[in-house]
C-alpha cells in the first residue's frame, strides 16, 4: 500500500522523494495548493507506506505507474528528486500518455561514475555508504542529510524549520528499504532513456551539490529533447528546501 497526502485542485502534480526520505521532504511546496492538485507520495518502505519484499528500480517505477492508473491521473506534472529522478525516468514509458511534463531536481541518470561518465560518485563510495549504514544506520543517515546542504546555505531559522517540518515530521524508512535501494544507486543507468522523454522537462540543481554533481543535470539537459536547466548558486542537494521561494515560483510557472 502506498501512502500519500493530497491538497489543492486542478492539474495533478505528483512528487516523488529521494533515497531514505518521504513525501514530507516536500513540505515547503504545500503552499502551491492553489496551482494544482498536489500529491505527495511515500515510496514503498518509506514514510508511512508499507514495507515490501523487494526494492528495485522496477518496483518503484511499477508502483508509480500503478498509482497513476489507479487514480486516473492525466495531464500531470511529475516532480522527482534525487533517486526519485531515476524512478521518474524508469517509469516514463508507462506514464508518457499521462504526463504533461516533468521536473527533475538534483538528479542523475547514473549515480555511479564510469569510464564514459564522470558525473557521479565513485562506485567505492556507494559501497562504503552501505557498509556505514549496516554499522550505524542513524549516524549514517544523519550525516547524509547534513551533507545535502552546502556550507552557509542555510541560516539558523531555515535550518530549524527544515528540522521541525521535514525531519521530525517524517519517519525513518524500513531499514531493508534504505539498504537495498542503494543497489539502485550502484547499478542503474538511465542515460539511454533520456532521448525518449518527449515532454517538457525542468531540471533544477544546486551548484554545490556533492551528492549528485550539477554537471549531471547539464548532461541530461543536452540529451532531453525539451529540457531547461536551472542551476541554483550556493545550493547543495535540496534547493527546493533551501530556496523554496525561487523553486516554488518556477514550479508554479511550469505547472
Amino acid at each position: 500500500m502506498m501512502h500519500f497526502q493530497e491538497t489543492g485542485t486542478g492539474r495533478p502534480v505528483v512528487f516523488v522523494h529521494g533515497w531514505a526520505m518521504s513525501g514530507k521532504a516536500w513540505s515547503f511546496q504545500r503552499e502551491l495548493a492553489d496551482a494544482g492538485r498536489l500529491i505527495f507520495l511515500d515510496l514503498r518502505g518509506h514514510g508511512q507506506s508499507a514495507p515490501a519484499d523487494s526494492y528495485t528500480l522496477d518496483d518503484y517505477a511499477s508502483d508509480l505507474v500503478s498509482f497513476f492508473e489507479g487514480h486516473a491521473l492525466t495531464d500531470a506534472v511529475l516532480v522527482g528528486w534525487s533517486m526519485g529522478t531515476q524512478v521518474a525516468l524508469q517509469a516514463f514509458p508507462g506514464l508518457r500518455e499521462r504526463l504533461a511534463g516533468m521536473v527533475l531536481v538534483g538528479g542523475n541518470p547514473r549515480y555511479a561514475t564510469a569510464e564514459d561518465y564522470p558525473h557521479g560518485k565513485a562506485p567505492v563510495e556507494v559501497k562504503g555508504m552501505g557498509l556505514r549504514l549496516r554499522r550505524d544506520r542513524q549516524k549514517t543517515m544523519g550525516d547524509f542529510f547534513k551533507g545535502m546542504f552546502a556550507e552557509g546555505e542555510l541560516d539558523h531559522a531555515l535550518y530549524q524549520r527544515i528540522v521541525h517540518e521535514i525531519v521530525m515530521g517524517g519517519r525513518a524508512p524500513d531499514p531493508d528499504a534504505a539498504l537495498r535501494s542503494l543497489d539502485i544507486l550502484s547499478t542503474a543507468d538511465l542515460r539511454g532513456r533520456l532521448p525518449e522523454v518527449d515532454r517538457p522537462v525542468l531540471l533544477v540543481h544546486g551548484e554545490l551539490d556533492t551528492v549528485c554533481p550539477a554537471s549531471a543535470s547539464l548532461f541530461m539537459g543536452e540529451r532531453l529533447p525539451k529540457a531547461r536547466v536551472e542551476i541554483y548558486p550556493g545550493c547543495g542537494h535540496a534547493p527546493f528546501m533551501s530556496r523554496p521561494e525561487r523553486f516554488n515560483a518556477q514550479l508554479r510557472d511550469f505547472i
